[in-house]
């Protein structure tokens, strides 16, 4: 059986209907597949554990980032940081068999990006900083805003391959460019822009000679090139979300071809 790539993001476990989902996959389907999970499962970290323990038991390899939500400290009064729910993720990721590091899929390597959104894709107005949740449900050190944050992450990333490749697949929870939201998005939804993602993911990215880009946190499903890169969105979302997103796995293996 050929080795597939699939892209699935947003998740949002905490809803039961997503939950269910995500334990009727096939555990015989996607032996020799790899998935990435572009992030935002959910806060709660026993249910991080649970879901990305049943996506291993699924697949050969899951290799994933975390989201903005899976860095929420809000309902975590023991963890005075999101930078320590950072580690905790990393150490739920090791326990449950995903993979934060770079890993070949056949000819391909994929590489995961860490990230977070910096403003430069403009400034939040008031509106937007007293209903973004992120400024509430995070807790940074002093003196730590997005940029800083941001940074922090990006420079946590691979500056070069660990190894050449054929091709190269880089994903991040964030998005890597603002024009990835496509022009019929509402006028009064761009006040999201500021906190949608960074340009610092696209220089990396670059940097890394992808081929092909998997995102995640818009909930808008989307597949465009810009400049010979490969862009791809594929959200699970909220459950009334349907319009928007999606409630499958797709597969990539079509794109590196």
């Amino acid at each position: 059986m050929r080795m597939r790539l699939f892209a699935l993001s947003d998740i949002h476990v905490d809803y039961g209907a997503n939950a269910r989902w995500v334990d009727a996959l096939s555990a015989e389907d996607h032996r020799d597949d790899t998935l990435i999970l572009a992030g935002d499962l959910t806060e709660d970290r026993r249910l991080l554990a649970w879901c990305l323990g049943r996506f291993v038991a699924k697949f050969r390899q899951v290799l994933f980032v975390p989201g903005n939500h899976d860095l929420w400290v809000r309902r975590d009064a023991e963890i005075a940081c999101s930078l320590r729910k950072f580690d905790e993720v990393l150490s739920i990721a090791a326990d449950a068999g995903a993979c934060m590091q770079p890993r070949l899929h056949g000819d391909a390597l994929v590489v995961p990006l860490l990230g977070w959104y910096d403003y430069s894709f403009g400034l939040p107005c008031d509106d937007l900083r007293a209903m973004w949740m992120d400024y509430r449900a995070c807790r940074w050190p002093e003196a730590f805003e997005p940029a800083q944050v941001a940074a922090h992450f990006l420079r946590m990333n691979p500056q070069t391959l660990p190894q050449p490749a054929r091709r190269v697949v880089t994903f991040s929870h964030f998005l890597p460019r603002i024009d990835l939201i496509p022009f019929f998005v509402p006028r009064a939804m761009r006040r999201l822009d500021p906190v949608l993602g960074s340009s610092g993911i696209e220089r990396q990215l670059r940097a890394l000679g992808a081929d092909l880009h998997v995102y995640g946190h818009s909930h808008i499903n989307r597949r465009v090139t810009i400049d010979g890169v490969v862009y791809v969105n594929n959200a699970f979302g909220y459950p009334q979300e349907g319009a928007i997103a999606a409630r499958r796995l797709l597969a990539l293996d079509d794109e590196l071809q």
